[in-house]
């Protein structure tokens, strides 16, 4: 029996229109801004007054819906992939009132109440979670359906920590079906890798504690984080989801990454996926074969290190990296024979061609998105298909490869084959619309939002805002504290 392909058909976003100019943001903060536009990027959005997780969701849904054309009625399973939910019991069907007021209001029929409306959540890795339920969906009991799923975030930090230029805002919604027009996911090949990593980058409900929240001013999101240990989880669970899935594949190791079309990967800042990438590169020449190991030591001895077998070791050992937190040691480097031979790599012309080169489709549209958390992938993945459109890349028959990560820590290696009338499909994606209308915030204006959650004027945004929070003021009626959405037409200002 033939299995039928699953994966992508359509893609669209919503970014608030609130921006940073991270060059203007240097100057605000004294920060060196060769560094942050060579790590981080050049801007990043906020959410506007009366937005949240759900607003942007549901603008998103509203987008793909119209620029697809889709039946509601088909839509069999609608999830969410976030970490900013504002309520810790419902989640996706939230979303899915929102949108059944906007199409009511223009006049389509609503999404069915026979709709599965799950709500995932682990740090950025929610949507990929999401994704990979969906595509199960429509495997078994929602064959003949159609699935969407969210990606949608807030990415906040506190004003003077290390993360506040790596801030963002976001959400992109995707069409899932059979004999996808766009993308096709093969679950059966793909890589899955998780552990426990205590403080990594957590969201403890302890941090609430004590906040007196005035009305209307949005709860205060702010992670607990640790920098450089939050980068060796990273790179270390991606290498461990991409070695699960070199597992299911014969092929060679290099020979298949050289083979790609382009690299998605989960993107808090730039400099975070040519990391990654680059030390599961590395990895693949480790455990490839003996002309990939000669390139290894290559590389190895121009860095000084003269035994290559000892990087192979690290390469392919698995550290317990909780084990750092225990000791006091958060900061040590696990990897740092491998870490210090990539050093070395970016300035080899293999690195040009086989990493930087994979990563580049959609790249720079990337720089001007932030930190997305869970949307940061599909919106990567929404960026490099329009720009191959675009600038006519034929992708037909390529592979892609999608490699989400979430703190905690969990990763997935996600491989993709692009379809042949992917061109069509990709063309209805739009994203560069979500990036005009931006409003450049000056400093003042972006304290006032950042601490207080509104601006003197507002400038139009989301399809839905946040009309009143619910005070619960009589003795047979409690609402306090729940959202109550009002929809805003297309051509009406927020």
């Amino acid at each position: 029996m033939t299995t039928q392909a699953i994966g992508i058909s359509g893609l669209a976003a919503y970014l608030p229109p609130y921006r940073v100019d991270l060059r203007a943001w240097c100057d605000w903060t004294e920060e060196s801004w060769d560094k942050i536009r060579t790590v981080v990027g050049r801007s990043f959005r906020m959410r506007g007054p009366g937005e949240n997780v759900y607003t942007m969701s549901a603008t998103a849904v509203m987008r793909l819906i119209r620029q697809y054309d889709i039946d509601p009625q088909r839509i069999g399973f609608l999830a969410l992939g976030t970490e900013s939910s504002t309520d810790n019991s419902a989640g996706a069907v939230i979303v899915k009132g929102m949108v059944n007021a906007g199409l009511k209001a223009e006049g389509r029929p609503p999404l069915p109440r026979h709709c599965e409306v799950p709500e995932f959540k682990h740090a950025c890795l929610g949507g990929v979670y999401a994704l990979k339920s969906a595509l199960r969906y429509l495997a078994t009991d929602g064959r003949g359906r159609q699935a969407l799923v969210i990606s949608s975030d807030i990415a906040e930090y506190a004003r003077a920590s290390s993360g506040e230029a790596t801030q963002g805002a976001g959400a992109v919604a995707m069409l899932l079906e059979a004999s996808p027009k766009l993308l096709e996911v093969d679950l059966a090949q793909a890589g899955s890798a998780s552990d426990y990593r205590g403080p990594d980058f957590r969201k403890p409900f302890a941090r609430f504690a004590g906040q007196n929240i005035p009305p209307g001013t949005p709860l205060k999101d702010f992670p607990i984080f640790n920098g450089k240990y939050s980068t060796t989880c990273y790179v270390d669970e991606v290498l461990l989801a991409m070695e699960d899935m070199f597992s299911r594949r014969p092929d060679n190791r290099r020979a298949y990454l050289d083979s790609l079309a382009a690299v998605f990967m989960h993107r808090p800042y730039q400099r975070m996926p040519e990391t990654g990438y680059g030390m599961a590169y590395l990895y693949a020449l480790a455990t490839g074969d003996k002309k990939d190991q000669v390139l290894l030591a290559e590389l190895t001895r121009s860095t000084g290190i003269d035994d290559g077998d000892s990087v192979i070791a690290e390469l392919t050992r698995r550290p317990e990296v909780f084990s750092l937190v225990a000791a006091e040691r958060i900061d040590d480097e696990v990897y740092p024979l491998a870490m210090q031979t990539l050093r070395a790599f970016r300035t080899h012309p293999v690195y040009a061609e086989s990493v930087a080169g994979r990563l580049a489709l959609g790249a720079d549209a990337m720089r001007d998105m932030g930190n997305l958390y869970a949307a940061a992938l599909p919106a990567w993945m929404a960026a490099g298909l329009e720009e191959a459109v675009h600038d006519g890349i034929d992708l037909a028959g390529g592979e892609i490869l999608a490699v989400g990560y979430g703190s905690g820590d969990a990763a997935e290696a996600l491989p993709m084959r692009v379809r042949p009338e992917w061109q069509g499909a990709a063309q209805c994606i739009r994203l560069k619309e979500s990036f005009e209308g931006a409003r450049d915030l000056n400093e003042d204006d972006y304290v006032c939002l950042h601490e207080h959650g509104h601006l003197a004027t507002a400038s139009a945004g989301s399809e839905f805002l946040i009309e009143r929070v619910g005070c619960g003021t009589r003795d047979d009626f409690d609402d306090r504290g729940i959202e109550y959405y009002r929809y805003v037409p297309r051509d009406s200002a927020a």
